[in-house]
């Protein structure tokens, strides 16, 4: 394997635990900006380390899925120690053999997805830890997972982008990494030395306002305010003039007293313009029933060939109404909200996606919708969200779905 020229912060992440300054750690902590070569330098340093000081034991590699630790690091294990090792992957297993000189350690593969999965590594004993994503992984899972670390010598590596500051990795790990005899490496993209100016600008753009502070500048840091403040001023937001579209769809977020907010896509020109809304809050003008929304439905419509109602998978009884009539075709759409809000505050800026003005009830929650800031966690008010629901939708599933229909499918990541 040939390896671009190494940062100094990443060689330290590589080779710690073999120089007499830092040797006596127990633990490393990497966290910071996305591309910054977090990973790449630690899945390294765990093998050779793991290697060098063990032979006969087992180590757990650890991601949020095993997916997304094959995705990120396991796939690409055996190119970045080509030539230093040999791996062997039991796939049906989750287990990497790697072996060198007659020595031969077992890898094993988690994913600490949630609070159940901390069951999934109980009564394993191991020699060490690598933590892909810690920040995304349950404390219950971490814990079991160091709980199983009672072979002498073991360590445990974390890596992660940041979070909120109340997140309780950054509270119990972070601010307390001294004091657990930790060694803490802060990341930027500037310690990517084999990333260009021209890609560090492209990343860059990806992120705006809490994103930005967090995968740019590595910032543990609140989200605050509005969540699309330059949206609420007026980005994004276009004429509504005849255009010639070429495919449609429609976004919902269903509701009974809650507001019911239909938007009505159309693609032109490489983008996706929301150019006709329905928006009815059951409160104010009264509940309607599955039926009559169908009929809301059909008008915003009109005869347009529309290639699927994209519907939030909660809404079982509107999406049971709309299959019976046999006339649209119906998709559950991708839920994610944090990722939604990314990425649709990315395509708004990018222009990607576009609200014509006459869509005033979307408008109107654009400049009302807010971070809880009286959470602990990241999340929306649940109030003013209804419009801002049903673009998400549309943004994760049709910009990003893995099967989207659409023509312009972002590459944003």
């Amino acid at each position: 394997m040939i390896y671009q020229k190494f940062s100094k912060k990443q060689l330290l992440a590589l080779s710690w635990w073999s120089l007499p300054k830092y040797q006596d750690y127990d633990f490393i902590i990497c966290d910071g900006s996305v591309r910054s070569g977090k990973t790449l330098s630690m899945a390294i340093g765990f093998v050779l380390w793991s290697m060098g000081r063990f032979t006969g034991c087992s180590f757990a590699l650890c991601g949020k899925t095993i997916e997304s630790l094959r995705r990120n690091m396991t796939s690409d294990l055996p190119g970045w120690l080509a030539g230093l090792f040999e791996i062997k992957e039991r796939r049906s297993e989750n287990l990497l053999i790697i072996s060198r000189g007659g020595r031969t350690n077992r890898y094993y593969l988690f994913g600490g997805k949630d609070e159940g999965s901390a069951s999934l590594i109980q009564g394993m004993t191991l020699a060490g830890v690598l933590f892909d994503e810690a920040a995304l992984m349950p404390k219950s899972f971490i814990e079991q997972a160091l709980a199983r670390c009672s072979v002498e010598g073991s360590r445990c590596w974390f890596n992660c982008n940041p979070s909120h500051p109340y997140h309780w990795f950054y509270q119990e790990w972070i601010c307390r990494a001294e004091e657990k005899n930790a060694l803490r490496l802060h990341f930027t993209m500037d310690d990517n030395l084999s990333l260009s100016a021209k890609k560090r600008e492209q990343y860059q753009r990806l992120y705006t306002g809490v994103f930005y502070d967090r995968y740019i500048l590595g910032l543990w840091v609140m989200a605050e305010g509005l969540i699309y403040p330059a949206t609420a001023a007026g980005e994004g937001i276009v004429p509504a003039e005849e255009r010639a579209y070429t495919q449609y769809h429609v976004s919902v977020d269903y509701g009974t007293l809650n507001p019911l907010s239909m938007g009505l896509w159309g693609y032109s020109g490489g983008v996706w313009y929301r150019f006709k809304e329905f928006y009815h809050d059951g409160r104010q003008k009264g509940q309607k029933t599955d039926e009559e929304y169908y009929l809301d439905l059909e008008e915003l419509c009109g005869d347009l060939p529309i290639r699927s109602i994209l519907i939030d998978p909660s809404a079982a009884s509107f999406i049971a109404c709309i299959r019976k009539h046999g006339r649209y075709a119906v998709r559950q759409a991708d839920n994610d909200v944090l990722n939604g809000i990314r990425r649709t505050a990315a395509a708004l800026r990018d222009h990607k996606i576009a609200v014509c003005d006459n869509c005033t009830a979307t408008i109107a929650e654009f400049k009302a919708y807010r971070w809880d800031e009286a959470s602990a966690e990241d999340r929306p008010k649940k109030e003013h969200d209804h419009a801002m629901d049903d673009i998400r939708y549309f943004v994760n599933t049709v910009l990003y779905g893995n099967k989207g229909w659409g023509t312009s499918r972002a590459k944003y990541l």
